[in-house]
């Protein structure tokens, strides 16, 4: 079992900070069409997090996109903080936005079969579909409602 990582980040005009504490170095990559709309490409986050601490809260914006599931952003800059489920068990960083490099280990692809065909990572992943990434996490979410994370 590995130990408990922790990272730091802050958005881009620093009115929010975050610290992080994460299981593993994981990272993947969320294709939806909703990820794909917030950020103009993939979502790629750490997604093994155990606690977050968020300074400058007051500072969160956070918008529901889906029944769900929640978005956070800096209401300063703009800078994306986070995508979680409402009861809050499940975070998704974005690995760009903490301070570390990191040994990063790029390991998953969600929602492989909403990703536009003028890209392709070449690192062996685990890939899956949006109707598998819904049997995944069966319960928290309502696995008609596709590409709605």
């Amino acid at each position: 079992m590995s130990a408990t990582n922790e990272y730091r980040g802050s958005c881009l005009c620093g009115a929010v900070s975050l610290t992080i504490k994460a299981d593993d170095q994981d990272v993947g990559a969320c294709h939806c069409n909703m990820c794909q709309t917030w950020g103009g490409g993939p979502l790629l986050a750490l997604e093994s997090i155990k606690e977050v601490k968020i300074d400058g809260e007051n500072e969160v914006t956070v918008f529901q996109s889906s029944d769900w599931a929640e978005r956070g952003f800096c209401r300063q800059c703009g800078t994306h903080l986070f995508y979680r489920l409402q009861d809050g068990n499940h975070y998704a960083i974005p690995v760009g936005l903490v301070d570390s490099s990191g040994p990063w280990n790029f390991t998953t692809q969600i929602f492989i079969d909403e990703k536009p065909s003028f890209y392709d990572f070449a690192n062996q992943t685990r890939n899956m579909t949006g109707h598998e990434v819904f049997e995944a996490f069966a319960g928290s979410a309502d696995k008609d409602k596709g590409g709605n994370v």
